[in-house]
């Protein structure tokens, strides 16, 4: 039962993302990690914040992801920010391929998590947002906001 209930537990979720980009359709992608990478991440220290994805020679890899060292390691413990490669079948990265080169999207990780024992990242095939766009949304929350206000107020 212990394994059922931290079947699907998140690390990091990247909010950022989804304000500047419209997600157009999100792929579960394998990481490939070191062991002190692994331990430091089940202690929750990660940042994906200011990640992205970049395909280069036919495979897909994050950058600027921030995984911190583990505490108890030594030797074996990598540069924080170093490139990760991500693992997804070849027929989904040629597809992204096509996409980012032809339609303007870009490859963004969404978050992070752990999966069974696995860690996985979810990427989002996003197009980014205009100005306007982001004020729009902002509009259409506060209008959430202000029905969901008057609501609880009328209903007391």
């Amino acid at each position: 039962m212990a394994k059922e209930k931290n079947a699907n537990r998140s690390i990091a979720q990247n909010k950022k993302a989804y304000h500047e980009y419209f997600v157009e359709e999100s792929f579960e992608a394998g990481i490939e990690l070191t062991g002190t990478e692994v331990k430091s991440l089940r202690q929750g220290k990660a940042n994906i914040k200011e990640a992205w994805c970049a395909i280069e020679n036919g495979e897909l890899f994050i950058k600027g992801m921030h995984i911190s060292p583990y505490d108890h390691g030594n030797v074996f413990n990598v540069n924080p920010l170093r490139v990760r490669k991500l693992l997804l079948h070849k027929k989904e990265i040629s597809r992204l391929y096509s996409q980012v080169k032809q339609a303007g999207y870009a490859i963004v990780p969404l978050s992070l998590y752990f999966k069974g024992s696995l860690v996985k990242v979810q990427v989002g095939l996003c197009k980014g947002k205009k100005i306007y766009d982001k004020r729009e949304d902002m509009a259409k929350r506060d209008a959430k906001r202000a029905i969901d206000r008057a609501l609880k107020l009328k209903n007391q």
